[in-house]
């Protein structure tokens, strides 16, 4: 997987500097709503911040990105963060401006960073075949290694995946 990982496409990568961010005080309702939103355990939440162009939401990515991936599940796991993994998408790249590499890189982020080595045996075997479709790929890469964690990670905080201008 580290072959298709797209680098520039994490939220703290370098080919992103300076990072859109929101500063220090500002914003505070919003974060502590999408906060709240995320911490809750009783189910799964899907937020989708949505405005014109300029308005910040790439900032307010970044920023619940950063902050998420600060706070650990729980000391127990040997995840670190609950930033399970992030992708910026962007017109300027073309491996950033299609879905072709999406949850080649989120598998690619949640491997890494997880620890888990039935995970990691698991998508090694399924990216070795990277001819597959999205909707493949998403199962196959995405959802079935996250199933594999549910039970691992019952009582947790859930874990967190950022995405940013998936209009692009």
């Amino acid at each position: 997987l580290s072959q298709v990982a797209v680098k520039g496409a994490e939220f703290d990568s370098g080919e992103r500097e300076p990072h859109p961010k929101c500063l220090k005080g500002t914003r505070m309702k919003l974060l502590t709503h999408i906060h709240g939103l995320l911490d809750k355990q009783e189910k799964s939440q899907f937020i989708w911040l949505h405005g014109t162009a300029g308005v910040g939401k790439s900032a307010v990515a970044f920023t619940v990105a950063e902050r998420m991936r600060a706070l650990k599940v729980n000391e127990e796991t040997t995840i670190e963060s609950r930033l399970a993994g992030a992708f910026f998408f962007s017109r300027k790249h073309t491996q950033r401006r299609t879905t072709g590499y999406f949850f080649a890189m989120l598998a690619y982020q949640l491997i890494r960073d997880s620890g888990i080595r039935s995970i990691r045996e698991d998508v090694t075997a399924v990216s070795e075949n990277s001819n597959k479709s999205l909707y493949e790929q998403m199962e196959a890469l995405f959802l079935q290694p996250l199933r594999g964690l549910r039970l691992r990670l019952h009582g947790c905080p859930p874990l967190v995946f950022a995405v940013d201008a998936i209009d692009e």
